[in-house]
């Protein structure tokens, strides 16, 4: 049995890029960014008017100014500003030579094409050229997630097309002759499959995509059929149950029959200490306890990191360090154990959770945090680190 945080290290160790591809920038919201991009043009390309109003300059500002051009967006200025003259201007236009101020229109009067600034205001209300962004400047740094903001800025330089990494394919399967499907009505001693579907939504968040398996029958023929199957189609692989130290449990055995490397098989961690880990060539092979919420916990634990550093994802997981609010303390400690929280007022306050297969209390949950092995209570006030979800 090892240390959660040796199993942390481990998968990370075993983490490896899957690859590149083009796709049209359109396409490529929520996909990791596999290189940096570089602005080809200056941003502004050219000192533009922030506001609709009147171009000008400063030492005229107390004189009645002739209006000699109106300039909209789009439009190049024709004249040059002389004294005694300004150009009427529209929000984006480009500044007429000899201009170094645009008075806003609402601090204007307008008689007969002669403009009286009733309100000079300190600004010049013109937006440089290349204030913000220099022809050749990294605007968007390798290993993001693309947002509605990085299309704009995509957009904005030009980049039709953006090279992303690719997405790994992802198998889950579950096993247990005690599972049916969410549509069935469950026999007795049967329940509903809902941690492989929980896995399905968890790693449609990672922003990958997931092939479901169905059930596997505790059968070392079945499981090994479609496990093997999962195992050529995917770059992951996650089997939910099977892995506990029961009569049926042979999951990590079949993983070895198939060619699997165990990397670990027992963590002192609670929820979740039967969790398996294998590698074989560039496939990965997780064997997750059949509880929902040791499986809930260990993926967002395990598996995510995996799946994000798999995408080349820089920083995928944040911690937020938060004083607990109330004392929270347990009577077993020989294991790292994780609990789901509620922030509240930026405190952290636990729920109230009746252990591994209580998959109803995390619905109340917005996160969750642990208590170190061989720690007996966590103090009001303590800071621990917290992980959203």
């Amino acid at each position: 049995m090892i240390k959660i945080e040796e199993a942390i290290s481990i998968v990370k160790e075993n983490t490896t890029v899957i690859g590149t591809e083009k796709i049209p920038f359109l396409k490529s919201l929520d996909r990791i960014l596999a290189e940096d991009i570089i602005s080809d043009i200056d941003m502004p390309p050219f000192d533009k008017s922030a506001v609709d109003g009147y171009a000008c300059r400063k030492e005229d500002l107390d004189k009645k100014l002739r209006v000699i051009e109106v300039i909209q967006a789009g439009q190049y200025p024709q004249k040059e500003i002389q004294e005694g003259e300004c150009t009427q201007i529209m929000t984006g236009a480009p500044v007429p030579k000899g201009a170094d101020k645009i008075v806003m229109v609402e601090d204007t009067s307008v008689e007969n094409q002669f403009v009286t600034v009733l309100k000079k205001g300190s600004k010049s209300n013109i937006s440089h050229k290349a204030e913000d962004v220099k022809k050749g400047q990294k605007v968007l740094e390798k290993g993001i997630v693309l947002k509605a903001q990085h299309i704009a800025i995509l957009a904005s330089v030009g980049y039709a097309e953006v090279l992303v990494y690719k997405q790994p394919n992802i198998g889950i399967l579950s096993t247990g002759d005690e599972l049916v499907e969410p549509h069935q009505k469950p026999a007795k001693g049967q329940i509903r499959n809902s941690n492989g579907h929980q896995l399905l939504i968890q790693i449609k968040k990672c922003g990958t995509k997931a092939n479901y398996y169905g059930i596997a029958k505790d059968t070392e023929e079945d499981t090994y059929e479609k496990l093997s199957l999962a195992l050529k189609e995917n770059d992951i692989v996650l089997l939910s149950g099977g892995v506990s130290m029961g009569e049926f449990d042979f999951v990590p055995e079949i993983m070895k029959k198939l060619g699997i490397k165990i990397l670990f098989d027992s963590i002192a961690v609670k929820p979740g200490k039967p969790t398996t880990f294998g590698v074989m060539k560039e496939k990965r092979c997780f064997g997750l306890p059949g509880n929902p919420v040791s499986s809930f916990f260990q993926f967002e634990l395990l598996v995510k990191p995996l799946i994000f550093g798999m995408m080349g994802m820089k920083n995928a997981i944040k911690e937020l360090p938060l004083p607990m609010g109330v004392d929270y303390c347990r009577k077993r400690v020989g294991r790292k154990a994780y609990f789901p929280v509620k922030i509240i007022g930026g405190k952290v306050y636990p729920i109230k959770y009746h252990g591994s297969a209580h998959i109803h209390a995390l619905s109340f949950a917005d996160a969750f945090t642990s208590i170190p092995l061989g720690v007996e209570c966590l103090k009001k006030g303590e800071y621990v680190d917290v992980r959203q979800i």
